[in-house]
């Protein structure tokens, strides 16, 4: 399905390697989550007293060269792991988030943490219902859709809509998102 998505703000850690195994992922997945609330109950207790939910960690995924791009040896992946902000969330909101949890908590990856907007506009995407490791054949369907209709643009994009700690990896749901030059 093709989707024309709005620039939005985001939580964002660059790293790289297998996610699998480096300990920097496991980093800024905590220190995302840990600011990510941080901010929610900011504004909850604050001027603007908003209750949310927070929203699901999302990752872009390239390599330097995509001809490399294996599931095989994700040792070359490199990734911005983020999860979207509402729009009332501001930098200063954030930049007080990201001191209180420093002096707090004081994670490994505090200081790698970013608040940037991103902009995908056109983009084609697909929810894979399953383990990570069968989204090949899912990815390869928005590939499809893509080269049939225009040229694939930007980066692999996932949103994670499952807590991997708690779903059977059979019932896990991921948005996948790639963005796209549209044609037709």
């Amino acid at each position: 399905m093709r989707v024309d998505v709005p620039t939005m703000n985001y939580l964002m850690v660059d790293g790289e390697g297998d996610p699998n195994k480096s300990q920097s992922y496991s980093d800024a997945i905590e220190v995302l989550f840990t600011v990510s609330y941080a901010v929610k109950f900011m504004v909850k207790k604050g001027e603007l007293t908003i209750d949310y939910g927070v929203m699901p960690l999302e990752g872009l995924w390239w390599a330097d060269d995509m001809s490399a791009f294996s599931t095989d040896d994700k040792s070359g992946w490199k990734w911005t792991m983020m999860i979207t902000q509402p729009d009332f969330v501001t930098k200063e909101i954030i930049d007080s988030a990201i001191a209180d949890v420093r002096n707090k908590k004081n994670p490994a990856a505090i200081s790698k943490v970013r608040f940037d907007a991103l902009s995908e506009g056109k983009c084609a995407q697909i929810l894979h219902v399953g383990p990570f490791s069968e989204e090949g054949p899912t990815v390869e369907k928005v590939h499809q859709f893509i080269d049939s209709r225009g040229k694939l643009t930007g980066k692999h994009h996932e949103i994670y809509l499952s807590d991997i700690r708690k779903a059977d990896p059979a019932k896990w749901k991921t948005v996948i998102r790639q963005p796209m030059e549209y044609w037709a």
